[in-house]
């Protein structure tokens, strides 16, 4: 895995080993970022279930002015220090390790609106729906958040008009699928 494009161009990534991580393939973050290109100079970018942090340092590397991350692993925080230091992006990094509901509840309540929020969290586990209702009251969510979802193909995002989004695009791949979203 590496960064695709930006100040860290083919900087190679850590990732955690085993199972309890699934990086976004190198392909599906590139057409991601190619429906986000124009989004992404100069914004603020929340990346949640980080991981290895791949998503938010593409990011940052494609000029997003700050990037939060939000891992609880302790592990997997270890790796995304290690990534930010490895590419030279930690000037424009936050990293919250611990319960990310605890944290979107009211440990980052010092962080402002973000432009983007991508969110990859463990399949089959509801885990995005907990997240926007979460976000739906949230004052780091406003009607120009565009909040990413990477989730199984088969989950459906039927609840989202009941919490006050609405589904901008959907682009499906051949085992997952990103939903984009605002609110309302």
């Amino acid at each position: 895995m590496r960064v695709i494009a930006g100040s860290a161009k083919s900087v190679p990534l850590k990732t955690l080993e085993g199972l309890d991580t699934r990086p976004t393939q190198d392909r599906i973050k590139e057409t991601l970022f190619n429906i986000l290109q124009s989004d992404i100079p100069g914004c603020r970018f929340l990346d949640l279930f980080a991981g290895s942090g791949a998503i938010g340092i593409e990011a940052a590397s494609r000029g997003a002015s700050h990037v939060v991350f939000m891992e609880n692993n302790p592990k997997a925080a270890d790796i995304i220090r290690l990534n930010l230091r490895t590419t030279r992006l930690e000037d424009k990094a936050s990293l919250y390790q611990g319960d990310l509901f605890m944290q979107l509840a009211g440990a980052a309540s010092g962080e402002d609106v973000f432009d983007i929020i991508f969110m990859d969290p463990p399949y089959r586990h509801d885990y995005e729906k907990q997240v926007l209702t979460l976000l739906k009251d949230s004052r780091l969510v406003d009607e120009y958040t565009l909040i990413i979802t990477e989730a199984s193909l088969d989950t459906t995002f039927d609840y989202l008009s009941e919490l006050g989004y609405e589904l901008v695009r959907e682009k499906k791949y051949k085992t997952n699928k990103h939903v984009f979203i605002r609110k309302k």
